[in-house]
């Protein structure tokens, strides 16, 4: 069986106070399309961890020091061929140096007999 991969799921971590600029600015850039639906996204709370190396430039915490920060874990459909511009975007807007992101491959219920 193959697959022809046609959408994404990206997921990034984004402190809670800059969800809707990053949520707005990857939606309006076409991320979150849906069949006849944009704009579509979800949002789950939690907490996350790290530590800064010496060479880092943490927009929060400082150098080797542990940080725990309240951030949402934002998800949004992709289709393959905007991917790096939906990345892109990411990268603009969001506050981390180095903002964590997921792109997982998705399945397409047609693809399956």
């Amino acid at each position: 069986m193959s697959f022809d991969i046609k959408k994404v799921k990206i997921i990034v971590m984004v402190p809670t106070n800059y969800l809707e600029k990053v949520r707005m600015a990857i939606l309006d850039a076409g991320a979150g399309v849906i069949g006849n639906y944009t704009h579509c996204s979800t949002s789950f709370s939690g907490i996350g961890t790290f530590k800064p190396n010496r060479e880092a430039n943490p927009f929060i915490g400082e150098a080797n020091q542990l940080e725990t920060v309240q951030e949402e874990r934002l998800e949004v459909i992709v289709y393959v061929s905007d991917v790096k511009k939906i990345l892109s975007v990411i990268r603009e807007v969001h506050p981390y140096e180095e903002p964590g992101i997921d792109i997982i491959p998705l399945l397409d219920e047609n693809d399956f007999q």
